[in-house]
């Protein structure tokens, strides 16, 4: 795997970790959110893994059935694209 790409799923998966505990955050505190289309935007851009896990250490989302099924389903898309990118080009 190419080393920008590697860089690119470190950093796009620790933003959406850190977006889901921001969130969680401001819940908490009544303040102004971030918008589920930015936090599933976070994970279609290739932080789905980093999503989930926030999701699971923030307990933040888990409620939602869209998020529950949605970020993974989003991660296994992704990993199925990675291998038949990886295989087939």
């Amino acid at each position: 795997m190419k080393p920008w790409l590697i860089l690119y799923l470190f950093a796009v998966n620790i933003t959406a970790f850190a977006l889901f505990g921001a969130d969680k955050r401001k819940a908490r505190r009544n303040a102004w959110r971030i918008s589920e289309k930015a936090l599933f935007l976070s994970a279609v851009l290739g932080g789905s893994l980093g999503a989930m896990v926030g999701m699971r250490v923030f307990h933040h989302k888990t409620k939602h059935w869209y998020f529950v099924f949605g970020i993974p389903a989003i991660l296994v898309l992704q990993i199925i694209g990675c291998v038949l990118i990886t295989n087939y080009l």
